[in-house]
């Protein structure tokens, strides 16, 4: 069985260093091989590829963009009336992939519009986004890349994101029928909402193309006190055969090094050659 693949969420990892570029050098010296970053497009994707070369990482995942940040959008996949948008923003998502030679874009599905009854727009609302990612495998088989689905809790982190259990995104995954789209499996929100990891895992994990690791409820480190015991699911994805990365897309208590320990103990135990500290 291969050792797991670590990729540093440099949007949540290195919170105590400016910018994204800084984190990058952080995460190569803390020993990653590879990272992610939700929102690149406050820097510019060249800027980005050379940081992340001088680091020795490569870029495995970003997210398109969100769309209005003030009036509270979050993604706009399954936004009625704003199927453009969504348009423009695959294109800019897919133009930064292609630079940073990234070969994963997550799909955000976004938020019921505010004010809306969440179960009298859900038809419509799914009927916006597998129009729209039937639109994004096309463009983005073009290129090589792949389109994530990733379920958001409702119940702590965003109560109006559309998109909010895997079972949802399955179905969803299923009527689109394009290889090239799968499901980004963050164990933190499918715990919240579903629990029941051990068979989730196992049923889900065929079609998950990325997973994402933080502790629960608080969404700290995996080594942190908490619901989770990561030791058995990082051994439950090794026997099930995931190929994939896994994400720190968590929020550091303290240092984000020290804070670490985890993931060395992990490397330790699987005679991972790293280097950094």
């Amino acid at each position: 069985m291969a050792p797991l693949r670590f990729s540093a969420n440099v949007s949540w990892l290195f919170p105590e260093l400016p910018g994204l570029s800084e984190r990058l050098h952080a995460a190569g010296r803390a020993g990653f091989e590879a990272a992610e970053v939700a929102w690149p497009y406050t820097e510019s994707p060249q800027a980005l590829a050379s940081a992340a070369r001088a680091a020795g990482l490569r870029l495995v995942l970003i997210n398109t963009p969100r769309g209005d940040h003030e009036k509270g959008e979050m993604g706009l996949g399954a936004v009625p009336g704003r199927q453009a948008a969504f348009r423009e923003g695959l294109e800019q998502a897919v133009l930064y992939a292609k630079a940073l030679g990234c070969p994963r874009i997550h799909l955000m599905a976004g938020r019921v519009p505010q004010g809306a009854d969440r179960a009298a727009v859900k038809g419509e609302m799914e009927t916006v986004f597998v129009e729209n990612l039937k639109h994004a495998a096309g463009v983005l088989a073009q290129e090589n890349l792949v389109g994530l689905l990733e379920p958001i809790n409702t119940r702590i982190t965003d109560p109006q994101y559309f998109l909010d259990t895997p079972r949802q995104a399955a179905a969803i995954l299923q009527k689109v029928g394009r290889p090239n789209l799968q499901l980004q499996m963050d164990i933190f929100h499918w715990q919240i909402m579903d629990g029941n990891l051990t068979g989730t895992i196992r049923e889900f994990l065929p079609t998950v193309g990325h997973v994402q690791v933080a502790q629960v409820p608080d969404r700290g480190e995996p080594g942190s006190s908490g619901e989770l015991d990561f030791t058995y699911l990082f051994q439950l994805l090794e026997d099930e055969g995931y190929q994939g990365f896994v994400g720190c897309e968590y929020r550091p208590r303290g240092d984000t090094v020290e804070g670490l320990s985890w993931l060395r103990s992990y490397w330790d135990r699987r005679g991972h050659p790293r280097t950094g500290q």
